[in-house]
């Protein structure tokens, strides 16, 4: 669905996978996308690292969508940040909360007319100027999660815990399921400027049948 007014495509409006309401777990069939990535280790609140990998993703996510709607003829809304998060003790999500433990993989999705030249010519493009410190390390990959269950988190990210123990530990031994991949977050605000209780985030977990 394009916006009426700008022509742009919002991929949150026309991509299901997009879409989770609060207090509720709904099982998705996410498809393969490809996503620009950036991948770090620690503390996001701390690292520098962390706020490297942001600088390094956005530019080169922009300079995409100018080339598409100059080259191509198709404008489009930049999706929202994600990001994969895991750890070598999974309970460091739901319990005592260590940070510093944690794995990460920060992603811009791409639309799929975008090709790795165009990425390429962007990267370059993103670099002729204040080059970001970390954008040797962007690439581009497909992620294939299938199967995954999601559910709308309205407030800050600490306060997640009771969410995802809620779906580690009752709702999917209940439905008979486990977790297979990453725990996924996708950034429906912006958490540099909107404030910790109003932030909205699909938590999103791959699951199989146990």
């Amino acid at each position: 669905m394009a916006d009426h007014t700008t022509g742009k495509i919002d991929f949150r409006r026309t991509l299901d996978v997009y879409r989770a309401r609060a207090g509720h777990f709904r099982t998705v069939d996410v498809p393969d996308m490809r996503y620009l990535m950036v991948d770090g280790h620690g503390d996001p609140n701390t690292s520098p690292a962390f706020t490297e990998a942001i600088e390094a993703l956005y530019p080169t996510a922009y300079k995409l969508k100018f080339a598409s709607k100059r080259d191509l003829g198709r404008d489009y809304v930049v999706p929202p940040l994600e990001g994969l998060w895991w750890a070598d003790d999974m309970a460091s999500f739901t319990t005592a909360r260590h940070k510093a433990r944690w794995h990460w993989t920060l992603m811009l999705m791409v639309p799929d007319w975008i090709d790795e030249s165009m990425v390429a010519a962007a990267v370059a493009q993103a670099a002729a100027r204040d080059r970001p410190a970390r954008l040797d390390d962007v690439r581009l990959r497909v992620l294939s999660e299938g199967r995954c269950v999601q559910t709308l988190h309205v407030g800050s990210f600490d306060d997640e815990a009771d969410v995802l123990a809620r779906l580690h530990h009752e709702y999917l031994p209940a439905n008979r399921l486990r977790m297979t991949g990453d725990h996924h977050e996708i950034y429906l605000s912006d958490f540099r400027r909107v404030a910790p209780e109003r932030r909205r985030t699909i938590l999103r977990q791959p699951v199989t049948d146990l």
